[in-house]
Parts: structure tokens; sequence; C-alpha cells
């Protein structure tokens, strides 16, 4: 079965070295087969599997010998099969790659790798939600203001943008998951996908014992639009990275400043400004999440080959597999420690949520009024004027501006409220009743 790596392993899945361990796994297990069938002598794949064991205990020998090999053949698969029966050194090594093409083998194994790779991704998805919940958690009833087209909106507590974010990774989780099904399928199915010279048993054995499912048909390649899906969930998850990126960036501002990324004993923000603190950590993710988008357009690119096959899309995989793999779980691992080790400023949150001076409660008095039998458009009109009447006093840099007392000295719209109900119905309580059953429903 494919084996589990840890999450620093992800660049060893792109190795040479395990891209040929991965080769002589699937050489190996058809051969086998092959003694299955009747058709390879078991004495002969004796000698194939001890050979392959000699290449499989050094495996940096076999890939500079595939690498010296590959100078003069100019083929990179051809330079491998010479290189393990150069070991094999016994004619039972004619067996070794019968009846296969070098996608068999090529898309097979890159089919491991991805399926490898996205392990480590489901992995680290699961990490940064548990931090993403216990920081939602501490801040659940945190109250900041919400905001639209970048303005003042409502109010809202800082736990609720983390569960929000939760939730979101939550559906990045179940994207990995699709993925790595999705990616999950190997085919030996000969030069143009006919089964011509190699049963399918042999196709059905070796993709079950590397925890694949073998393609219901295929060319003489898996199909691209398995590997652009793939490609494209990384740079979905990339875009969900750099989404929150830009919320932290913006919170992060001098004006703003409600939370800040951790800022390390040592560090330096600016070479001119020594007093600068800068979100450079968030703004890498937003930039790297570019990257992602790029090399999942270049995927989408690989879908349309000639016929049967061609080897344009062998080329960008090379760089594009390993460097989006790589690159998405870097990018989780900054993630993670910044959530972990956020900087919020819950003094912050209740000084910017005052500069509206609870004009965020004009929603709730409007739907009142109309409760009341105003109708909206009376309603909105009253309230509408009275907010701006509110701003007009702020402008003018008087200290009594204040959004309730302004409602409560208009006497077309005071006349409809008891006295003391439109402070209760100007509150932060109003705004958060419903908090507590929110985090209970994303099992917070």
């Amino acid at each position: 079965m494919i084996q589990r790596y840890s999450r620093t392993a992800m660049r060893e899945i792109w190795t040479d070295e395990n891209k040929l361990k991965i080769w002589l796994q699937i050489e190996l297990l058809a051969s086998e087969a092959l003694v299955d069938e009747g058709l390879v002598p078991r004495t002969d794949f004796d000698k194939i599997k001890q050979g392959a064991g000699t290449c499989m205990t050094n495996l940096k020998c076999l890939a500079a010998r595939q690498q010296e090999l590959e100078k003069t053949l100019n083929h990179d698969v051809i330079a491998f099969t010479t290189a393990v029966a150069e070991k094999i050194n016994d004619r039972a090594s004619r067996w070794l790659h019968f009846g296969l093409t070098s996608s068999d083998i090529v898309d097979t194994a890159l089919a491991v790798q991805m399926v490898q790779s996205a392990d480590i991704l489901i992995t680290d998805v699961k990490e940064l939600r548990k931090v993403v919940a216990r920081r939602a958690k501490e801040h659940m009833l945190t109250p900041c203001i919400g905001r639209s087209h970048g303005v003042h909106a409502e109010p809202t507590t800082f736990g609720l943008k983390l569960a929000l974010m939760y939730d979101e990774f939550g559906r990045g989780l179940e994207r990995l998951e699709r993925a790595r099904e999705v990616a999950a399928v190997g085919k030996l199915s000969g030069a143009v996908g006919t089964n011509a010279h190699l049963s399918p048993k042999v196709e059905e054995a070796v993709c079950k014992q590397l925890g694949l499912r073998p393609a219901p048909i295929a060319t003489q390649v898996v199909q691209r639009d398995i590997h652009a899906e793939f490609m494209n969930t990384l740079a979905l998850i990339g875009a969900s990275i750099e989404r929150w990126a830009v919320e932290f960036r913006h919170l992060q501002r001098t004006e703003v400043l409600e939370t800040e990324e951790p800022f390390t004993k040592g560090q330096k923000g600016s070479s001119a400004m020594p007093h600068k603190r800068n979100p450079i950590t968030w703004e890498r993710l937003t930039g790297l999440a570019r990257v992602l988008r790029g090399n999942a357009v270049a995927a989408l690119e690989n879908v349309a080959l000639w016929h049967e096959r061609d080897i344009s899309h062998s080329s960008v995989e090379r760089i594009i597999f390993p460097d989006s793999c790589a690159l998405l779980d870097y990018m989780f691992s900054l993630l993670l420690r910044l959530v972990d080790g956020l900087v919020i400023y819950p003094e912050n949150m209740k000084k910017n949520l005052a500069l509206s001076l609870g004009m965020w409660n004009s929603q709730s008095v409007l739907l009142a009024l109309i409760k009341k039998g105003l109708t909206r458009e009376e309603a909105y009109e009253l309230v509408q004027r009275n907010a701006m009447k509110t701003w007009e006093v702020k402008h003018a840099r008087r200290d009594d501006a204040d959004f309730v007392e302004q409602l409560k000295s208009d006497p077309d719209l005071a006349k409809h409220f008891k006295p003391g109900t439109l402070e209760k119905l100007c509150s932060l309580d109003f705004h958060f009743k419903e908090v507590r059953n929110r985090f209970r429903k994303l099992g917070l």
C-alpha cells in the first residue's frame, strides 16, 4: 500500500529517488502479476526482484545511473529500465516492463505521488481547523464592527469571523478528500490503452496493491482532466488562504489595528523605518496563492492532447505538481503559525465600533418601525434622516453625536417607542443573541 509521509516530507515525495522507487514498485508488481498469469517463470521473477532490490537499497545510485543513461538515450523510462536491467544482469531482465508503455509507469506513479501529497495536505487542513476552532471559541463574544464595502455595517464578533474561517476550510478539507479520490487512478493498459499485450487482471492487481483504482478506459495516458481537477483544488484552497490573508492584512492597518501578525524578537520591519511592523507573512500568502492559480491554468492547458497522447503535458507537470504541492503545504505551515500566534486587540475593536456612533443599529430601528405599522419607505426616511443628522453633528466636531440620542430627539420617530425601548433595541446583546447557536451548528 501507499506509504504515509509526515508533513515535513512533502518535498521527499517529489524527489527523483521517490519517483524511481514507485517506478520500481510498479515494475515489480507487474512482473509478479505476470507470474500469476503463468507468463513469467517464478525463477526469473526472483532474479528481477533481487536486482530491483539492489536498486531499491541505493536509490541515489539508481537515479545517478538513470540520468547518465538518459543523456544518450534521451528517454527517461528507457534509461530507468536499462539501469535496472544492469542490476538484474541476467536474461530474466527481458520480462521487466513486459507489455507496458512508459506512461503506464509514469502516470501510475504520478497518481501515487498525488495521493501521498493529498494525505499531507489533508492533515494540514485538519491541524489548521483545530487551531482556528480554539481561537474562535476564545473570541466567540468579542465585539467588533462588521464591514461591507470596507464601511461600517453592523456588529459581529471576532469569534464569528474565525468560525467562518473554520467553516471555509471544512469545505477545503472536503475538496482535498475528493481530489485525493479523483487522483487515485492508475493505468497499465499499454500503448493506446487497449490492453492488447497485457491482461486487465495485471492492471487491476497492480493498482490494488498501490491503493489506486484502474482507469475504466484510457489512451496511452490517464486523461488530464483528472490532473486539472486536482490542481484546481489546490488553487481553490490557496484562494481561501488568500481570502483570510487579505482580511487580516486589512485588520492590521494602523487606522484599524484590530489584529496583528506575530512580530518575533529580533525581527525588523523596514530597512528605512525602524518603527514598522508589517503584515509581511499575510502578504507572502497572498502572493503565493497567485502562483497556485497560475499552475492550475497550466494544468487546464494540459487537458487537450493530440489523439491518444503527446508529451506537451509532461514538461509542465514536472514543474507544477512538485511546486504546487510543496507550496500549499508551506502555506499551511505559515497560516497555522499566524493563526496560533495572532495578536488580537479587543480594545481597538471596541474603539472602532464606537466610530459609527451607534448608527449600526439603523436596521434594528427600521424593522421595529415597520412592525409598528409604518411602510418601509416611511420608516427608512425617518431612520436615514436621523443618521444623516448624527453624521452632521460628528462632522461639526461636537462631542454629543450619538445615534440613539438623535433618534430620541426626533418626535416623529420617538413617539413610536416607549421610554427605554430604543436603548434596549440598540444594544450588542440584540445583535449577538444567536452567536452561540451559530457556534453549535458548526460543532464548535
